[in-house]
């Protein structure tokens, strides 16, 4: 022991150990408090010591009041504890002191990163929710329904409706953003049950971290000691076959004590690469729900929510023309909307197409290399039922030139390619003759509705 005073002596030390194993029990005082270490007394301050900072804020959040119930029964002025880093045979770490003061919330620590958390959970732990991610604001369609669906219903149900809850899809689709909505959901509803988010990354960090500190009993306690566990980008854990083997008893462990579990992924668990078979069965055991990639009609409603959110006007042309134009995913088409806002406040030049065409030429044009004239011409044949093959022909008949002019009109305002380069796919046409089809086109789109309406319609297509 270190600077001891006479008011608190190795029998006295000794006796408050045995009281804290009868008051926590014999597992959790060997889990967590056997490594309880007195350092000091100070006037009314008391300090104690752990060899890692996992350990120091697992007691701290778990074990501060009864420590200080037991030690003031042998030390009455004790108004102040202590906790602090010293490695086994070392120094006491500098800046690892964890303060808790009589007055704080009954003895919760004055600098417990959780106060200042929404997820009520320290930063080492989960992740903090995300308040823009709600159920609210999830724009619904046909891509997404179930995932919603099966979303809403595990976040208010009182008893466990499918487990795990398996989201899967491509990057930017909405898979966090409906995990973070279930956390939000169930925290409103039912503040007491303990929620833990985080990514399948700072899962293994955290698994590495214990067997590094040798804490994995703390690590293994901590997380079977929760209701709601949401592990996001399971993917990420693939060929990591030791923190993979920990997850699977992890997740054993909580489905036996009838815990929900919620993971995503950019996959179905039956497609995950370098996953152990019986992880990947445990995986898929409950409800797989895909996300799709978007339809036009779901981006369009998802640009017009975000643009309502931001308090700004858009016009509508502007909002259709990006919905045709970024088709990756949602995160690349919110960010584009935040250029475009940007780029006309700070500029101060109105919202159009040219605009957009302007400051997201390098979106679009990576957006453009995902569609070919073959694949437009394709789609334009099978809507006017001819061959592809007239694509490329010299008939000039009304049933095939019309659509010929229309691929050749979607050909230019989807792609980036040049006007030569279309007019060499369609039979090796003169650039001009797709100028004249583009006129055309956009004469035809004004004057009559329901050729407009069959052009969008197209579109669409071709996006999906």
């Amino acid at each position: 022991m270190d600077n001891t005073t006479d008011t608190f002596d190795e029998y006295k030390w000794s006796s408050l150990k045995k009281d804290l194993k009868k008051t926590v029990g014999d597992t959790a005082y060997n889990n967590w408090l056997k490594h309880l270490n007195f350092v000091s007394i100070q006037d009314s301050t008391i300090t104690f010591s752990v060899p890692t900072k996992f350990l120091r804020d697992w007691i701290v959040n778990n074990y501060s009041d009864k420590i200080k119930d037991n030690s003031k029964n042998y030390i009455k002025s004790i108004d102040v504890i202590k906790f602090v880093v010293k490695p086994t045979g070392g120094r006491i770490v500098p800046g690892t002191t964890r303060t808790i003061k009589s007055n704080d919330n009954h003895w919760k620590s004055s600098l417990d990163v959780r106060s200042n958390q929404t997820s009520n959970y320290p930063n080492e732990f989960g992740a903090p929710l995300d308040p823009r991610f709600t159920f609210d604001n999830f724009v619904v369609g046909k891509p997404n329904e179930l995932a919603f669906a099966a979303s809403q219903r595990v976040s208010e149900a009182n008893k466990i409706t499918f487990n795990p809850l398996f989201l899967c899809g491509g990057v930017g689709l909405g898979k966090t953003h409906l995990m973070h909505a279930i956390g939000w959901k169930i925290k409103q509803q039912q503040p007491d049950r303990k929620v833990i988010y985080l990514s399948a990354e700072k899962f293994m960090y955290q698994f590495v971290r214990a067997l590094r500190y040798k804490d994995t009993s703390a690590f293994k306690e901590q997380f079977r000691s929760i209701d709601v566990l949401m592990i996001d980008d399971v993917q990420f854990i693939s060929g990591k076959d030791n923190t993979q083997e920990e997850f699977f008893h992890t997740f054993n462990a909580l489905i036996e004590q009838n815990k929900q579990i919620v993971i995503s992924a950019d996959k179905s668990p039956t497609d995950l690469d370098g996953v152990q078979e019986r992880l990947k069965s445990r995986l898929g055991c409950g409800l797989v729900a895909d996300i799709h990639p978007t339809t036009y009609e779901l981006r369009l409603g998802i640009l017009i929510e975000k643009a309502q959110k931001r308090g700004v006007e858009i016009p509508p042309k502007v909002l259709e023309f990006l919905s045709h134009r970024i088709i990756s995913n949602v995160r690349e088409m919110e960010g584009a909307l935040n250029r475009l806002v940007a780029h006309g406040t700070l500029v101060g030049t109105p919202i159009t197409i040219e605009t957009a065409q302007l400051v997201l030429q390098d979106l679009l044009k990576s957006s453009n290399k995902k569609i070919t004239i073959e694949e437009i011409q394709k789609k334009v044949a099978e809507h006017f039922n001819i061959r592809i093959t007239d694509m490329h022909s010299p008939r000039r008949s009304r049933s095939v030139a019309r659509p010929r002019q229309i691929a050749m009109y979607l050909a230019k305002s989807i792609t980036s390619r040049s006007l030569p380069e279309i007019g060499r796919k369609f039979g090796g046409r003169d650039h001009t003759t797709v100028m004249h089809a583009v006129k055309k086109i956009e004469e035809l789109k004004l004057s009559d509705v329901n050729f407009n309406e069959d052009l969008e319609l197209l579109k669409r297509l071709i996006d999906s």
